[in-house]
């Protein structure tokens, strides 16, 4: 679905059916410690750019609301795991370097055979 910030994310959803207005983050929802969203931190959120540059299955996302020293500006801070490996990605968008070597096909792309 797309987000306020105009970029598409599977974890943004919103429902006006029969005059509901309900917008939410699924990502944030499902932490209880995440903290409160709201529609102006998908314009800074980094989770619709891995999505987009990440696509493995493996790649479990969860995400809370960080705030500045000052608590002025708000963003969303994003922590990754393999679930293949059971380890902590630290480049999200890259992943974890194991997975794409599991998947079917990857040993002929990087050999350049057929």
């Amino acid at each position: 679905m797309r987000t306020p910030a105009g970029k598409e994310c599977r974890y943004y959803y919103e429902d006006y059916f029969r005059g509901r207005e309900k917008k939410e983050c699924r990502l944030l929802a499902r932490n209880p410690s995440a903290g409160r969203w709201k529609p102006s931190l998908c314009s800074t959120c980094p989770v619709p750019d891995i999505l987009r540059q990440n696509a493995c299955p493996n790649l479990l996302l969860e995400g809370k609301v960080h705030k500045s020293m000052l608590g002025l500006r708000e963003q969303v801070q994003v922590y990754a795991v393999c679930a293949h490996k059971l380890t902590e990605v630290e480049n999200p968008a890259i992943g974890c370097g194991e997975c794409h070597l599991h998947q079917p096909g990857a040993s002929i792309l990087q050999n350049g055979k057929k």
